[in-house]
């Protein structure tokens, strides 16, 4: 499966996606991000070290914390603390992992694949939205 295909499968299959990385601070990508993913009926999680609700929702201090699902783990820290958060979201059954523009660790995204994820490294899933929409 090409990117393309990778990011129209994450886009229309995921419902619930932790956003790591995301807090209230309205200057970072993660805060419109996860609004614009809210706009498009998808649940966002929160997870954050502080843990603090965000648009309305319940944060959470890691993946592990957070107690039902996760379908994508959409992850927005530097692209050297990004294949641990990849390597848990394969601990926590996660459906895909969606590193954001500028977050690429090419060993993460071998170990994930190999796992039986999907994944899409240094995209932004609002502009693919407008690029490519769900299938």
């Amino acid at each position: 499966m090409g990117m393309d295909a990778d990011i129209r499968k994450i886009l229309a299959d995921c419902d619930t996606w932790a956003v790591v990385g995301l807090s209230n601070n309205t200057d970072r990508a993660a805060y419109g991000v996860a609004r614009f993913l809210q706009g498009q009926g998808k649940r966002i999680v929160p997870v954050h070290p502080s843990a603090e609700a965000v648009h309305g929702e319940q944060g959470y201090a890691s993946l592990a914390d957070i107690p039902f699902p996760v379908d994508c783990v959409d992850v927005f820290v530097r692209s050297e603390l990004a294949g641990e958060i990849a390597d848990q979201a394969v601990g926590i059954n996660a459906q895909a992992v969606w590193f954001q523009l500028g977050v690429v660790d090419q060993d993460a995204y071998t170990r994930t694949t190999a796992a039986g994820l999907t994944m899409v490294m240094n995209h932004c899933p609002a502009i693919e939205w407008a690029r490519l929409g769900p299938s």
